[in-house]
């Protein structure tokens, strides 16, 4: 399977760049994926090392071999744990492209698009408990409401756990094309895809834990980086970038921000960029998925 095939990465030369790489230094790419990034970040290393994470085995075929990366199957939440069992406890930058790969989204077996018919699945780590099956056939419908609302911003959530709770009485949802096809009731119209989009999104954030999986990430990586060392995440959604851009400015996820005796902000990390970098037209046009794609990058304070 060709990385071209598997996923085109987005901003690949921005990426390289705010890692500002040291050829000797150690660098972990939490997203691993079709490799794109990886392969990048290898150029640039001379006696450096990389670390590849990814928690779905498809990936694996993708690692390149190569005596300076180490791929490594595991949930990037584990960053820390995993790294220490190769003896690494500080690192030079840490790259995270987040979301779903291409790949997971046009292999139909996986559940994860609109467009093929699937078992309801949505699980980045094949091997995990819970599917997207079960979270429509069995969470109650408050728990229904809160996610569609809060992971998918769905503006008639309740509406929609109500009539979920209700059908599946009759009939548990098995496939995609089936729950689609139940959706098309409740879409506006003219905007049944990104309906159906944005309620595909909350069962697969539900499903994967991604928000939790990312928080942990994140602190994970305030503790693993060098001073200097830089932190570069990609978000899709505004969910995940108002947690990077909220730790990344004032060092939390959320609330007050904490300052010392002369009014400065008490943060890990410190800002790079002036916002998100954002793709350029060239990139819109050969790489659909960019669009939605905003960068940040930050380096851990101290000396």
């Amino acid at each position: 399977m060709t990385e071209s095939v598997y996923h085109i990465p987005v901003m690949l030369s921005q990426c390289t760049e705010g890692l500002a790489i040291d050829p000797n230094g150690i660098y972990v790419d939490v997203t691993f994926g079709g490799g794109g990034h990886s392969k990048e970040i290898l150029k640039h290393l001379d006696k450096g090392h990389l670390y590849g994470f990814d928690q779905d085995s498809d990936a694996l075929a993708n690692a390149p071999e190569d005596p300076r990366f180490t791929f490594v199957q595991a949930n990037f939440r584990d960053i820390k744990r995993y790294l220490r069992l190769y003896g690494v406890k500080q690192v030079d930058g840490i790259l995270a492209d987040l979301g779903i790969s291409s790949h997971q989204i046009d292999e139909p077996s996986r559940g994860f698009s609109t467009r093929f018919s699937g078992n309801l699945d949505m699980r980045m780590n094949q091997s995990a408990e819970i599917s997207a099956k079960d979270v429509l056939n069995t969470y109650e419908e408050g728990k229904l409401h809160k996610i569609l609302g809060i992971y998918g911003e769905v503006k008639n959530a309740k509406t929609l756990a109500q009539a979920i709770v209700a059908e599946r009485a009759a009939k548990p949802f098995e496939t995609t094309e089936g729950f689609t096809a139940f959706l098309k009731k409740f879409a506006p119209r003219g905007k049944e895809y990104k309906y159906f989009a944005q309620v595909f999104q909350a069962l697969r954030i539900e499903v994967n834990d991604e928000m939790g999986a990312l928080e942990e990430m994140l602190l994970s990586a305030v503790e693993l980086l060098k001073p200097e060392g830089r932190l570069v995440v990609m978000s899709y959604h505004s969910l995940e970038d108002r947690l990077v851009k909220n730790l990344m400015a004032k060092g939390k996820f959320q609330g007050e921000v904490e300052k010392d005796f002369y009014g400065n902000l008490i943060r890990p990390l410190e800002p790079v960029t002036r916002g998100a970098v954002v793709a350029d037209e060239q990139e819109l046009v050969t790489n659909p998925r960019s669009r939605s794609a905003k960068l940040r990058v930050a380096k851990k304070v101290g000396k």
